[in-house]
């Protein structure tokens, strides 16, 4: 990261850390950090766990989350995930977290997806601090008869604190115009409608997500090939939850002085900072909101207003 004069570096980092904030887009799975991994498996080191998760491009990045999901073998492992989680962003004054649960994954490890959310729940109730909600997702690509299970379960589990459902995954291997009619049933269950969409595919993948109702886009950083596409958006205040250190990690932009986040927001279009999986990108939500302020130019009111969207734009249970 290209930073200046250092104290006043510490002087935006004391500002953003003051602002009351929300964290949309994070991956439980992907906050799982090596030292979590060598507590719920001591027979690793570090290293090996480290060269585990070491990756290049986008098919590498999917290798090292699912080696990374899988030491998550019990309901305890993720409770102790969750606990951890948990106590990295409480000192960001992040009060309120959606956190995305990949119960497509569960499913497919042969895991108790309630016994799990249980252990996982009652955890987030030693944390009073900050308020926790769950989105469910499924496996874009493993289709639509697996995805109605995730998408099931989430409707029976509302009332432990699941807001919404998505999709995630290949977004080329899982089209989202497949899963239409479960987001219609899943909207009309009272659940809120999430979709990764536009992260390494194109604008088409975008417009998908919001032709199945999507009212928050994961990623979509290419809507900025599309101005209809943009000027959708803005019409539909539908915000695009960007995470320019996952984007750069992952290959979707080759590098950061490329990343569109700076133009999307010129546009107009809703945006929301996230980290996505932030064990796998070394970053949490301070530091994208310095990545923000130092890399793309964004004033300290603009920074406001990015720590307010996260708040406004957060899924509140239908009633």
């Amino acid at each position: 990261m290209a930073v200046g004069n250092h104290s006043a570096g510490d002087d935006l980092q004391s500002f953003l850390r003051a602002l009351p904030k929300a964290e949309l887009h994070l991956h439980l799975e992907g906050s799982v950090e090596p030292e979590t991994v060598l507590e719920l498996n001591p027979s690793l080191s570090l290293d090996a766990i480290r060269t585990n998760l070491h990756y290049t491009g986008f098919a590498g990045f999917l290798r090292a989350y699912v080696w990374l999901t899988q030491q998550l073998d019990s309901p305890q492992a993720y409770a102790l995930a969750t606990r951890r989680m948990l106590e990295r962003l409480i000192p960001q004054n992040i009060t309120y977290v959606e956190v995305t649960l990949s119960v497509g994954v569960v499913l497919w490890k042969k895991q108790n997806v309630e016994q799990i959310f249980e252990a996982i729940r009652r955890e987030t109730l030693l944390f009073p601090q900050i308020e926790v909600a769950w989105i469910f997702d499924a496996i874009r690509q493993f289709g639509v008869e697996a995805a109605s299970r995730v998408f099931e379960i989430a409707k029976d589990l509302r009332s432990g604190g699941v807001v919404g459902i998505g999709i995630g995954g290949d977004e080329e291997r899982g089209p989202a115009a497949w899963f239409g009619p479960l987001y219609k049933k899943a909207r009309d269950s009272g659940l809120r409608l999430h979709c990764h969409a536009g992260e390494v595919s194109g604008p088409e993948s975008i417009w998908q997500a919001l032709n199945v109702g999507a009212e928050r886009i994961g990623h979509g950083i290419r809507a900025i090939d599309d101005p209809e596409l943009l000027n959708e958006l803005v019409r539909r205040d539908i915000p695009l939850e960007i995470c320019p250190s996952s984007n750069v990690s992952t290959g979707a932009v080759s590098r950061l002085t490329e990343h569109p986040l700076r133009r999307i927001w010129d546009a107009g279009v809703p945006v929301v900072l996230g980290t996505d999986d932030p064990a796998l990108f070394f970053t949490d939500l301070i530091h994208e909101y310095m990545l923000a302020g130092e890399i793309f130019g964004f004033s300290r009111d603009e920074l406001k207003v990015l720590a307010a969207n996260s708040l406004r734009y957060r899924f509140q249970a239908r009633d």
